[in-house]
Parts: structure tokens; sequence; C-alpha cells
């Protein structure tokens, strides 16, 4: 049994995320967390809400609301939604709770230790009709490199380039909108980030697990050459800045930057499970207890590539102490909403809570997978959700499920029946299974979810086939133990594919799994195929499910784009 891992980005707690940001991190981290998990492997998965920043005070003040209270509320939301989509975190956590706040005034007191933080005045915009400094994502202005005017002071949203607010063209408040805003001194904390830069292309060389698109990512920024960077920021609302354990002369009216404390919440969320009475932390976090033999596996899109590669790396190493560094780190491209940006204000596309008042998450999950951004961008259309639902879903899936059950309790009184010996088509069937069971199992495990997807449909068609051939309702007129034969394979072969299915669709592979009645500790993840089309007991009850997968109608695509944006 191998320990495992496993982290997705976390989410903004500004609003609820939309479909791409749940196939991007959340989503994919749970289903190599529920796969791991079947092998009999240990699992521990780990996610928490992102509460600091400016988006949090900016999002707060527009509700009304202190920011505190704003985070609770919002934290109740995401928390449910998470827990409507079934992602099966072993604690979602606050970056906001004391854990965090301890480590990372400790991590900063180490790096600083090891002379990898220092203490600088730098420019920063002042608004005066404001009476205060603008941290990044309080000034709005014009990007200096396409022309975009609505660039924020950390990055352009247009053509993705970090910024620094000073570089802005025609800066301003986004609190007041004023324009009235200069340049003053303000002190700061800089993370080293270039004496580290050697130490860092030498793991990301040794990283040969990462895919592609990860590495790309690394690579630029180390090309490009690595920065100091501020890890404070002229806010209330965020982790108090220490020296030595005490307040750090001043930085009273100031906190650590989001982006530093951030990823530390990994570490954060798991002594929160700890302190809930999860088991031991370090021996997940430290190498010095025992996290050498895990391995750790983080999930994101690749926007927050650069960070997990990079920045978070560098605290980790620079912090000099026995800290787990990630072992594979799989990226996403986006999720986008008929080639654009899904976004709440325009009612362009499908958000977390929005989709779950519309059908199960098996529908979402299963589509979301099954055309996950991993090579490229990925286009959500309601009209391909509609054709993969019923195609795959619908039709192959639940119709396999609906036609062997509701035959075996038609004509066999609803028990696995005796009589009858398999032939030549069950064996080669069972060789062809046995063949795909490796292919899906290999997926799995390199994280290759579109191609897992694909396997596993290519096998409940497998199924079907074998049906068409078998067709036991025929036989049935004739040779009442060939039929037996047929159906018997084919319960064995729904049940099967549930187990299979249950990453990717948990609830409709549980209700097939009980419809048969397979036990619990029978639902592991088989290493091969021989025996599974003759495991169910001779004799046991089984009970028809209902319907699996409703289909998608056309009038259902029509009322859905005109609500959300279609085409």
């Amino acid at each position: 049994m191998a320990r495992y891992l496993i982290t997705s980005a976390l989410p903004y707690i500004n609003g609820i995320k939309h479909l791409g940001n749940l196939a991007g991190s959340m989503l994919p981290a749970d289903i190599h967390a529920r796969f791991r998990r079947l092998q009999g492997h240990e699992v521990l998965y780990i996610c928490a809400t992102d509460e600091h920043g400016t988006p949090a005070e900016l999002a707060a003040a527009e509700a009304g609301q202190d920011v505190r209270a704003y985070c609770d509320a919002q934290y109740e939301i995401q928390r449910d939604a998470c827990a409507g989509f079934k992602l099966s975190f072993d604690h979602f956590g606050r970056s906001s709770n004391p854990p965090n706040h301890k480590l990372t005034q400790a991590f900063c007191e180490a790096l600083e230790k090891n002379a990898l933080i220092e203490e600088r005045v730098s420019k920063q915009i002042y608004s005066i009709d404001d009476g205060r400094f603008l941290p990044d994502r309080y000034v709005e202005g014009t990007c200096p490199h396409c022309g975009f005017e609505r660039a924020r002071g950390d990055q352009c949203d247009n053509c993705g380039t970090l910024l620094d607010p000073i570089e802005l063209i025609n800066p301003r408040s986004k609190i007041s909108g004023s324009t009235n805003v200069e340049p003053r001194d303000t002190a700061h904390l800089f993370l080293k980030q270039p004496l580290m830069q050697d130490r860092i292309r030498a793991w990301v060389d040794q990283s040969t697990e990462w895919p592609p698109l990860a590495r790309s990512i690394a690579y630029k920024w180390l090309d490009e050459g690595l920065i100091d960077r501020s890890i404070t920021r002229d806010l209330s609302w965020g982790i108090k800045v220490t020296q030595n354990g005490q307040p750090r002369p001043g930085f009273e009216n100031k906190v650590f930057y989001v982006w530093f404390d951030a990823p530390i919440e990994y570490i954060g969320s798991t002594v929160e499970w700890s302190q809930a009475g999860g088991g031991d932390w370090e021996r997940w976090w430290r190498t010095d207890r025992g996290a050498d033999d895990v391995t750790y596996v983080q999930f994101m899109g690749k926007d927050n590539v650069a960070f997990h590669t990079v920045s978070f790396p560098v605290t980790i190493m620079g912090s000099g102490e026995p800290w787990k560094l990630v072992d594979r780190l799989k990226a996403f491209n986006w999720v986008t909403w008929y080639g654009g940006k899904f976004s709440t204000s325009e009612k362009r596309g499908i958000f977390m809570d929005q989709a779950l008042d519309l059908l199960p998450s098996d529908y979402w999950r299963w589509y979301l997978m099954a055309n996950a951004p991993e090579s490229a961008d990925a286009a959500f259309t309601l009209e391909q959700f509609q054709q993969t639902v019923n195609a795959d879903l619908a039709n192959v899936f639940g119709n396999f499920v609906n036609r062997i059950t509701r035959f075996c309790a038609s004509k066999f009184e609803g028990v696995v029946p005796e009589g009858g010996a398999p032939g030549a088509l069950e064996q080669k069937l069972e060789t062809d299974l046995a063949a795909r069971l490796k292919a899906l199992t290999e997926f799995h495990e390199q994280m290759e979810f579109r191609k897992a997807a694909a396997e596993l449909r290519a096998m409940w068609a497998a199924g079907n086939e074998y049906l068409q051939v078998a067709a036991p309702w025929t036989a049935f007129k004739t040779d009442v133990e060939r039929a037996a034969v047929g159906v018997r394979v084919g319960l064995n072969l729904a049940a099967l594919f549930a187990i299979l299915a249950q990453p990717f669709i948990p609830d409709a592979a549980k209700t097939v799994l009980d419809a048969i009645g397979v036990p619990d500790q029978h639902r592991a993840w088989p290493k091969q195929i021989a025996g599974a089309l003759d495991a169910l007991p001779r004799g046991l009850a089984i009970t028809p499910p209902d319907v699996l997968f409703k289909k998608i109608e056309d009038t259902d695509v029509a009322a859905w784009a005109e609500r959300f944006g279609g085409g």
C-alpha cells in the first residue's frame, strides 16, 4: 500500500466557482483520489478556500459586509457546492484559519534567517483621495504591453503579463475610481528568488513526471530569470507580519501577500485535519517524520503553475527545513464557454451551484472529464454536453444496466441465474476486457483523464456489443441455459462497469452496485478480469434500478442557452 497526498488549487473565496474552475483542479483531483483509494492505497486529499488579498476585501465592500463575515458566508456556500459535486476531500479548510497564520509567519522567519528575505523601500501607488496605499488589485489602468485599458495592478487579463502597479499607464483607484494618485515610498519584504534559481531549475529538471504544460511554464519563468518578489501588502485583511514571534516594527498595517500564504495553506489545512482528529499531519509533510515515502500530487489550472513550480518551492526549499516537495504536478488548460470566458456579470456560463440545480453532479463530472482540457483549451457547449450525456451515459451505460437487470427480473425472478457454461463468445469478451482494464488503469495512474474516460466508454460499448450477439432475450425462447449465461455475464458486466465508473460517476455507480447487491468490500479496483464475469454468487437477488440518466432534450438546451448564454 502506497501513500498519496493530493491537493487541488484553492478556490478563491469571492463567489461560487464556474465549471472551468471545477474541471481544472478540484474534479480531476477527486477522481484521482477516488481511484487511488479503490486501489487500496492510503490517500489524503486536501483543499481549502483561499481567503486573503484584495479581491476578498473588494467583494466584501461591494456586498456591504465585514470581510470576515463575508468570508464566513462564502466558505459555507463553496463547501456546500463542493459537497454537491461529491468532491471527496479528507479536509476542506480555510486559509484564514490559525494554522496557516502560524505556518506562514514561521516560513517567513526561516527564510529571513537564511538571507532570502530583505526589507526594502519601493514605490507604490498612493491614493490621495482614499488616503491609503493601493495594493496591486486596488489599482487599474492601461497595460503598458498591449494597451488594454482595464488591466489590474498585478496582471493584465488581456495579454496575461504579470505587472507592477507602478507600470500601469493612467492608474486609478479601484476603490473610488479616483485618478488622484501618485507613487510614494513604502517598505515591504521581498523574497530573493534569484538566489534559489539554480536549485529550482535542478529540481524542475528532475521532475520528469510532470506533463509538458507544467514543465514548459516552469522553464519559461526560469529562462526569463527569477526576480525578487514582494511578499507583503498594505492591507488590513490577511496574515500579520511578525519578527521573532512579535509584530514587525513598521509593518503594523501590512499583511502577507496572498500568493505567499495561499500555497502554505495546503499544509495549514492538513494541520486543521489533524486537529479535527484526522491523524498525524507531519507524516504527510515532514520528510523527517515519514513523508519521504509519500507521493505528493498537485492539480491546478495553467495560470497557477508558475507559483507552484517556482514561488512555492522557493519558500519550501529556502526554509532549509525537511518539507515534502511535490512529486507529480498535473496542469490543465482552460475550459471556456463557447470559446469565451465565463462571466457572472455578463451571464455567460454555468456556475457550480447553478449546474446542480439543473442536473445531478454525475452528468457534469462525466462530461467535464471526458472533455478535460489537457492538451489545449476545451470549449464547453450545451450542444456537445447534450450529445455526450445522451450518447455515453444514457444510451451506452444506462441502457446496458437497464436492459440486463430488467430482463433478469422478468425472466429469471430477479436473481443471478444458475445453469449454462461460458463459451467462445465469453472468452473473447474476457480477453478484450483484460486488455482494456490494463489500459484504463494505466491512464488513471498517468492522470490522463480524457483517455481514461474514453477507455471506460469503450468497455461499456463492448458490453452492449456482447449483449447484442449473446441476445439472451432471443435465446430464452429455445435455450434457457444459454440465456442464463448471457444474463449472468451481463449482470457481472454491470457490476464491473459500475466498479470502474466509481471515480467518474460515483452516485450512479453506487446505485448500480446497490441494486445488484455487491457488498462494499467487493467494490475495490480489480487487478485482473479473470473471474470478474462470474463473480456474483448464483442466486443473488438483484433489483432493477430506476433510469440512471435521463436524456437531455432539445428544449432543455434551448432554455439553458437563453438563461446562460449560448453559441
